[in-house]
Formats: C-alpha cells, sequence, structure tokens
C-alpha cells in the first residue's frame, strides 16, 4: 500500500511548468507566492493541506513498478534489485487492497506475448474485484523506451479495455523511467480521478 500525498504531485506538476521556460517559471513562481501571502494575510492562515490517498500499487515481476515509485519519490534506482518472487504470491495481492482508495496497475509493454496475457487476465480481475471495482485506476504501459514495446493504444485494444472497464474510472497511458514528467502528469490525472470521488461521496 502506497500514500499519495497530493502536495508532491501538485508541485512537481507545477515544477514541470517551470522547465518550459524562464520568463514562464519566474511568473508561476511569483504568482504562487503571491497566493500564499494573501492566504496567509488575508485569511488567516496558509492554503488549507490537500488529502492523502491510500493507492495499491500491482503488477507482475519485471514491469517496473518498484523504478517507477522510486523514481516518483525522487529516490535512487541504480541500486534496486529486480523483485522475484512476486508473481508467486499474486493470489495473495486481495490482502493490500482493503482500505484502498485507487489502483495503480503497471504492465511490461515490451513484455512477451505470454507474459502480456497473464497481464491482461490479472487486470481483468482486479477491474472486476468488488473491493477494487470502483475505484478510479490508473494503468501504465510502463517500459515504452523499449524498441518492442506496445503503444497505450494496442494496449487498450489487446486488453479489451473499452468493453470490460465501461462505466469504471480508468485512465491508460504510456510510461518509462526516463520521462518522469509525463509519469507525473499521469498520476496527478489519477488524483483528479481520487478529488472527483471524493466530491461525489460527500454530495451523497
Amino acid at each position: 500500500m502506497h500514500s499519495i500525498n497530493t502536495n508532491v504531485s501538485f508541485h512537481s506538476r507545477l515544477n514541470s511548468e517551470f522547465l518550459l521556460s524562464g520568463d514562464k517559471s519566474k511568473k508561476l513562481s511569483r504568482n504562487y507566492m503571491d497566493y500564499l501571502c494573501f492566504r496567509t494575510f488575508c485569511c488567516k492562515g496558509p492554503p488549507p493541506p490537500r488529502p492523502e490517498y491510500d493507492v495499491v500499487c500491482i503488477g507482475l515481476t519485471g514491469s517496473g513498478k518498484t523504478s517507477l515509485l522510486s523514481r516518483l519519490c525522487s529516490e535512487a534506482t541504480d541500486s534496486i534489485v529486480p523483485t522475484t518472487g512476486a508473481d508467486s504470491i499474486k493470489k495473495y495481492w486481495s490482502r493490500y487492497y482493503q482500505g484502498s482508495q485507487g489502483v495503480v496497475f503497471v504492465l511490461d509493454s515490451a513484455s512477451s506475448e505470454e507474459d502480456l496475457e497473464v497481464a491482461r487476465t490479472e487486470l481483468h480481475s482486479a477491474l472486476q474485484h468488488p473491493q477494487l471495482c470502483r475505484l478510479p485506476f490508473l494503468i501504465l504501459a510502463n517500459h515504452q523506451d523499449k524498441p518492442a514495446a506496445r503503444s497505450a493504444q494496442e494496449i487498450k485494444k489487446y486488453f479489451e479495455l473499452e468493453p470490460l472497464a465501461r462505466g469504471k474510472c480508468w485512465i491508460l497511458e504510456g510510461s518509462a523511467v526516463d520521462n518522469m514528467d509525463a509519469v507525473k502528469e499521469s498520476f496527478a490525472q489519477l488524483i483528479n480521478l481520487l478529488e472527483e470521488k471524493d466530491q461525489e461521496t460527500g454530495r451523497i
């Protein structure tokens, strides 16, 4: 189970905009600081903290879960040892589902047909699991930097996501550890879905 702090994702999204140009960076930075000052002096305090969400991250061995999450948290990945034995405990995945508010499913888009079929089966199972079926899903077609990688559109068609996930909240995006701006944007989209779900729950 991983806890996603929306403040981190929010600021990461801002930082990716800062990289576009120096002038835009300074403008955005000034605007944000002006906003903080306004909240502090006119509203008697800083902006209210954004909520945290408990998100479960699942996927087959070699899909790149650990590397993506480590890079997302700005941790070094050069000392990561590939996780082994994870596939043998798939039957225990459901023990981690309780209390989850969202799901990140990572798959290796460059894997063999056989492994891709296993990933397809596991994703279908997760989408229909009683503890997960109503939760927002972020599906990452990882290893897009590899020559054999299938595109997100190819994965969507192969996994039959349109008919299976109709009526569910889900996002499918390509990912790679050498393009963390795109990964952060994908997580920002997931956070938007989580916040929308929070608002819908509050209206009930």
